[in-house]
């Protein structure tokens, strides 16, 4: 079976796996206050262009939205997101099992716009009675987004002034970062997200380490007893040398954009392939997403060698799944996944064309 159901099926990169090796039977500090973790900071503050910020390692995207976010509101405050954010739909509730609300408004290709961050933090504040109501607190977007799709800069320039303008803070979830960063269409670095946003992180966990995100914090006024927090809510690792050395490993040479840029053209030769068969896409993603428009008879074959993740119906005989490729991703396996989709196709159609003609034979046999 090969499976693109998510890019977190391998372990780690080879390269933090002989990292951990060899740092083993070190003896450090722990909670994050080794010299390992020390450089990962320093080497994350140089790629983002901002020697003052701050940057704290936690082990998980749902730990660390729901740390961050946390750490943020006050207790009736709430998060603007899109209806398709992930901490809308796929973290269980963590955000309101700490007693915030997710303030979702509508969104088709994953993306929010400072139109409708706007239209939310002025609804709330023309109410005659505002306090019977959740205050917009902060601001949620992910880059790239649940469907694959990135913010532009000027789409993220827009956002983080109408933040701005309300004073909400602005978060950016970098669970795939690397895979929008190594995009062909992403007119952005690594500074520039950094110089647009108030806090964001960069995932580790689905981009070569075994786990692990980097918390970077640019606005002075959250800094403050954030790891008080990180602590509070369970996520301050005692032997946190082991994420410093993760994170270490990814930045020293420039290993977390090439290995992410391979898992973007593995998805891209998905993309391509299906393409030139006439397929057609549920979303416009040029990152490791892929999210064709397929029939459920072919599906059904293509299950038998082959894990993906339904996402949606589209008609009757056709769903739209997700195909995930990762850094780990081996070329070969990309190959046979389109010739076999390929060869599924083309026999689709043959069965069509077959039944095509047998009916304008039985209507010809009937006049």
């Amino acid at each position: 079976m090969i499976r693109f159901e998510c890019d977190y099926n391998e372990g780690a990169h080879e390269r933090i796996l002989q990292r951990l090796m060899e740092t083993n039977m070190e003896q450090t500090s722990g909670y994050g206050t080794d010299d390992h973790c020390e450089r990962a900071r320093m080497l994350i503050r140089d790629v983002c262009g901002n020697e003052e910020a701050d940057v704290h390692f936690l082990v998980g995207g749902t730990q660390t939205n729901t740390t961050v976010i946390a750490s943020i509101l006050r207790p009736h405050q709430g998060v603007i997101a899109a209806v398709s954010g992930h901490i809308a739909v796929h973290e269980t509730g963590a955000i309101e099992a700490t007693g915030h609300k997710v303030l979702t408004v509508p969104s088709l290709d994953g993306k929010i716009t400072a139109a409708q961050v706007k239209a939310v933090y002025d609804a709330h504040a023309q109410e005659s009675s505002p306090e019977h109501s959740v205050q917009p607190g902060m601001v949620y977007i992910s880059q790239p987004t649940e469907y694959g799709t990135m913010y532009s800069k000027a789409e993220l320039e827009a956002l983080y002034a109408v933040s701005k303008a309300c004073g909400l803070p602005f978060f950016v979830d970098g669970a795939r970062l690397g895979y929008a960063l190594a995009s062909k269409d992403c007119d952005m670095t690594m500074a520039d997200l950094a110089r647009l946003c108030d806090v964001f992180y960069i995932g580790g966990t689905k981009i070569g380490a075994l786990m692990g995100e980097a918390v970077v914090i640019l606005n002075d006024a959250l800094k403050r007893d954030f790891r008080y927090i990180i602590k509070q809510k369970g996520g301050l690792l005692a032997k946190g040398r082991l994420l410093g050395i993760q994170f270490e490993t990814l930045f020293e040479d420039g290993l977390y954009l090439e290995i992410s840029r391979h898992a973007v053209d593995m998805a891209l030769k998905i993309h391509d392939t299906l393409k030139q068969h006439g397929v057609k896409f549920l979303y416009d993603s040029p990152t490791n997403q892929q999210f064709p428009i397929l029939p459920d008879s072919l599906l059904a074959q293509l299950s038998e060698d082959y894990t993906f993740t339904f996402w949606e119906k589209v008609d009757h005989s056709r769903s739209a799944v997700r195909f995930c490729t990762s850094w780990a991703t081996r070329p070969e396996n990309v190959e046979a996944l389109a010739r076999d989709i390929a060869s599924l196709l083309q026999k689709d159609e043959g069965q069509a064309e077959f039944a095509e003609a047998v009916a304008v034979i039985e209507t010809a046999v009937m006049v």
